[in-house]
């Protein structure tokens, strides 16, 4: 009877380490598609965006889920292709690369220091699939050209509803970093033509 029992024991955990094995794993990536045209390299403002923090609570290979309330969960099969800290950079280069527009030198050791140089830390990233993504955290953009350096410090707060599914949810995310590299494009294109700037309402 004992060894039946064995039996039966070693059969389900052989089946449950089989059912593991073959949980599918999905990716995401927070880079927006290549559709649109590149920027003209004539008329592009060159920047540097230099590496983006992100909250640790979030720096994970897995997405990390609200649950609601104080509850969060880690989603083993749900995983960012790239530290989630190099995504938010690379999605806010593209979308920063279209809005201005210009093209991101930052790590070209031949292409000297821009100008324009963007630093963003998210002190946010808050994900709870079926209702929102949402960012917040502060900015800065430096203008170094010419004989009156400017820069200016601001903060933002992007809140995107979003709809069920993963797949929702990380476009939900990418809306909302479209809409803070927008908000950022308006601060550098102002210091860039010498004008006065101000933060975004909100």
């Amino acid at each position: 009877m004992i060894r039946h029992a064995n039996v039966l024991l070693l059969v389900a955990t052989a089946a449950l380490l089989g059912a593991c094995a073959s949980a599918p794993m999905h990716y995401y990536t927070l880079l927006p598609s290549a559709a649109a045209e590149p920027p003209n390299p004539a008329t592009s403002l060159a920047f540097e965006l230099l590496p983006v923090s992100v909250p640790a609570q979030v720096d994970q290979p897995q997405l990390v889920v609200r649950e609601g309330g104080q509850s969060v969960a880690l989603l083993e099969g749900e995983r960012w292709i790239a530290p989630l800290a190099d995504e938010v950079r690379g999605a806010l280069s593209a979308d920063l690369t279209r809005a201005l527009p210009g093209r991101d030198v930052g790590g070209m050791p031949s292409a000297g220091k821009p100008a324009l140089q963007v630093r963003v830390d998210l002190r946010r990233f808050d994900s709870q699939p079926g209702a929102y993504a949402l960012i917040e955290g502060a900015w800065s953009v430096r203008w170094s050209h010419g004989a009156k350096p400017a820069s200016l410090a601001c903060s933002s707060r992007v809140r995107e509803s979003v709809g069920s599914g993963y797949d929702a949810l990380v476009q939900g995310h990418q809306r909302a970093l479209d809409e803070l590299a927008g908000q950022i494009a308006v601060v550098a294109r102002a210091l860039a033509a010498g004008q006065s700037a101000s933060c975004p309402a909100g």
